[in-house]
């Protein structure tokens, strides 16, 4: 029988009065991953800190133990703590770039806890980091160290940070949602580079996220989580073939449904045609972009981080005037440049971005929020615009009584269909829809594609839905556009392009959206390895 590494018991941490962690019970053996999966606020990351002996501000552990090779972390003394974390205990975060210094090279950050704990000389400890480096498969892993954070991609930072935390050789490591902020092509990189130098390095590990499929790639047994409890623990095949809980069968038998195909294209609301456009003059970042999404239709342009989608969209927003081409909406050749674009163009088209909270004022109650769009493009005010915004809530199926609530006071899928219903305040032809689901669990994203496309059946508006997720496209799409670097290399009617025979590189993509079963990452790895070996 394996040895025991870490045992929790009956964890509860506590915002004030409120219960975050509900009395948490598990236990984790050396040289074993444990998943921990449930939607947001679940208690997932929390429950994963206090395995390192911390709590984020404002919350308090107020009970229970978590024993690390028999010893109480959760009361340590300051020293020991210190002492404990990047040596015995480390972690890696979900955002690589953001957990970087950009000042400093990305080997001597690597190192910096291992020297720090005396661990290792700075020789050896600059040899291991290579070792791993070339372990979790990073290019000229010699010298990749002497990069800087600005010259590494994401898939190469969230790697980077895999090997600062097993630099130290430590017995325990926290994965805190490491692929999420992730393309496909790139997480599966990522996925197997974690599995393998995890099994490799007989690390123990807790793997945190709200996605069942990735858990379930690199992980021994699963822990799934609700409202801070513990709904079911079990091992993979258990959780996947014999799940014995409403929530857990609701998490294992989800899928997405295909949006049906239309039997006549409808007329075109946006052609774009020839398009150019960069940051840099003379070093074009979109090259002869040509693409046309039709009234009361889905245009899904899919593609990995860097293929262009994003800057697409400030195009057609006139954030970024484009260097060539032509875009007509409506029938009319449309300005190229916010500045020139009239105010009832400006109306029609309208955008719903990745983050949320980046995009709605913390400030403002959902009341003002959607109150403004409909003051300055309709001029409602006084008792038709307070109807008008109730009936807006219905629309997007949140209670009226949130009116009065602020951002912060709402989930994440909640505050993503505010972001929905101010876009619709404008009553607009054309929604742009930046990546709306990506950081969302995977039930409320559902949630939230379902209630985009009720609303397109109800509205007639028309989506430009950019993505890297081909579960999503065949969802919600009538047309596909894949891009690379920049340009359209596969475009059509959803069925054709979703088709074999595939380009190299959509068969890529296709082949790396995560099947909801075990064993799915092991036979990606085989094929990647089998065309490897044919090269």
């Amino acid at each position: 029988m394996a040895e025991l590494l870490l045992k929790v018991t009956d964890l509860e941490i506590k915002a004030g009065d409120a219960v975050i962690v509900d009395k948490v019970s598990f236990d984790l053996e050396k040289g074993r991953v444990l998943g921990l999966i449930g939607e947001s606020g679940a208690g997932k990351s929390t429950i994963g800190l206090a395995s390192l002996g911390h709590s984020r501000d404002g919350l308090h552990i107020t009970g229970g133990r978590a024993e690390l090779n028999g010893r109480d972390i959760l009361h340590l003394s300051n020293r020991d703590t210190r002492l404990l974390r990047g040596a015995v205990v480390t972690y890696v975060a979900q955002s690589a770039a953001a957990a970087f210094n950009p000042a400093h090279r990305l080997i001597d950050q690597v190192i910096e806890a291992t020297l720090w704990h005396g661990l290792m000389g700075r020789a050896e400890a600059m040899e291991r980091a290579k070792e791993l480096f070339a372990l979790l498969g990073l290019p000229d892993p010699r010298n990749f160290g002497d990069r800087y954070p600005h010259q590494g991609s994401g898939g190469q930072l969230q790697r980077a940070m895999t090997a600062m935390a097993l630099c130290p050789k430590p017995e325990l490591i926290v994965f805190d949602e490491p692929t999420t902020a992730l393309d496909v092509t790139t997480q599966i990189e990522v996925l197997a580079a974690i599995k393998q130098a995890i099994a490799l390095t007989s690390t123990s590990a807790l793997y945190i996220s709200h996605d069942l499929a990735v858990v379930a790639q690199v992980a021994d047994e699963i822990l799934v989580l609700r409202h801070g409890k513990m709904v079911e623990r079990g091992t993979v095949d258990d959780i996947f073939n014999a799940p014995t809980e409403d929530y857990t069968r609701q998490l294992v038998s989800m899928r997405q449904s295909e949006k049906p195909a239309r039997e006549q294209a409808p007329d075109s609301l946006l052609t774009i045609k020839g398009i150019d456009a960069g940051y840099i003059p003379g070093i074009p970042v979109l090259q002869d972009v040509t693409l046309d999404l039709g009234r009361g239709e889905t245009l899904a342009v899919v593609g990995e981080s860097g293929s262009g989608k994003s800057t697409l969209a400030r195009v057609v927003t006139g954030l970024l005037p484009a260097s060539s081409g032509t875009l007509s909406f409506d029938g009319k050749e449309l300005a190229n440049g916010l500045a020139a674009r009239t105010p009832d163009t400006l109306r029609n088209i309208q955008i719903v971005n990745q983050i949320p909270d980046l995009a709605l004022n913390p400030r403002q109650t959902v009341e003002a929020i959607l109150s403004r769009p409909l003051a300055f493009y309709f001029g409602l005010k006084g008792a038709a615009l307070k109807s008008r915004v109730a009936t807006l809530l219905d629309q997007i199926e949140l209670p009226r009584g949130m009116l009065s609530r602020y951002p912060a006071e709402l989930s994440g899928g909640q505050k993503q269909r505010i972001c929905i219903a101010r876009a619709l305040a404008a009553d607009p032809k054309l929604i742009i829809c930046d990546e709306p689901t990506s950081a969302l669990d995977p039930l409320v994203a559902e949630g939230i594609l379902d209630l985009l496309m009720r609303l397109q059946n109800e509205a007639g508006t028309s989506y430009l839905f950019i993505t890297h997720d081909l579960a999503i496209v065949r969802a919600i799409a009538d047309t596909v556009a894949v891009m690379l670097g920049g340009k359209v290399v596969r475009y059509g009617r959803k069925a054709e392009v979703l088709a074999p025979p595939f380009d190299p590189y959509t068969e890529k993509l296709i082949a790396s959206v995560p099947e909801m079963r075990p064993g799915w990452l092991d036979e990606a790895i085989a094929r990647g390895s089998a065309l490897k070996a044919n090269d």
